[in-house]
């Protein structure tokens, strides 16, 4: 039986995704380029990782971002964004994970305007970390609830989940069981226990990456080697949860 928290991996390739569903994950968050915070994965890459998936009865959720950076978005990054979307959903994700700001707020009209492009085929919604630069992060999760998220995705606006833990549990009383606030970022087997008792979550998210011992120089900037998904981690992850979800001392 799955535990009482779910525990979400975030992926970047078919073998970090193999490792995520053989340590035990719940569900996947797919993305490429996980070194630049993560972007909208190729086609190719979703249906390899879908192709792993779907036997395992693990969901996937693909992230839409559709370059670097901040999250205010311009008109053409919004309709790549929207395009995006469509041909995940199309691929057959499950979810797809989406934020766009405004100068420190949420922009309501642009969210609103992308989930109405999915028509009626909308997939589950989590409101990635764009939530983190906001000025007022438990006001925009009522922003959420009334924009159909049925997930956040948050390190509490701090550098990681642990240090924003104050931040995320006030976010989790604002949602009140109306959608489900995960806890993300620097979360680990040592201290995700007590950042879910601290905060009252019921989600957690990680990469459970190493980085390759071989990375050497980059002369001609091609970028960091990706982080390489760990099956250790990710089943200590799930042992640490589920031991103190089993006991029923979360």
């Amino acid at each position: 039986m799955p535990g009482l928290i779910t525990l979400e991996i975030c992926v970047e390739s078919p073998a970090g995704a193999a490792a995520a569903i053989a340590g035990g994950c719940d569900r996947l968050e797919l993305c490429s380029a996980l070194a630049l915070g993560g972007l909208t994965p190729s086609a190719g890459l979703v249906a390899a990782v879908l192709d792993l998936a779907r036997p395992a009865g693990v969901p996937v959720r693909a992230m839409v971002r559709p370059r670097p950076g901040g999250f205010d978005y311009d008109a053409d990054d919004l309709a790549m964004a929207a395009a995006e979307a469509r041909a995940l959903v199309a691929a057959g994700v499950q979810g797809l994970v989406f934020g766009v700001t405004d100068h420190g707020s949420l922009a309501i009209d642009a969210l609103r305007d992308w989930i109405a492009t999915l028509g009626e085929r909308r997939p589950a919604l989590t409101l990635h970390r764009a939530i983190d630069v906001l000025d007022d992060r438990v006001m925009a999760v009522e922003q959420a609830v009334d924009l159909g998220f049925d997930h956040i995705l948050t390190s509490g606006g701090a550098r990681d989940a642990p240090s924003g833990a104050a931040t995320i549990a006030q976010m989790v009383a604002r949602a009140h069981g109306r959608l489900t606030v995960m806890a993300g970022a620097g979360i680990t087997p040592g201290n995700v226990v007590d950042l879910i008792a601290a905060t009252g979550v019921t989600a957690v998210h990680g990469s459970a990456g190493t980085t390759p011992d071989d990375i050497g120089d980059d002369p001609l900037g091609f970028g960091p080697a990706p982080r390489q998904t760990s099956e250790a981690i990710v089943a200590a992850l799930r042992r640490a949860i589920d031991d103190k979800s089993n006991l029923g001392q979360l």
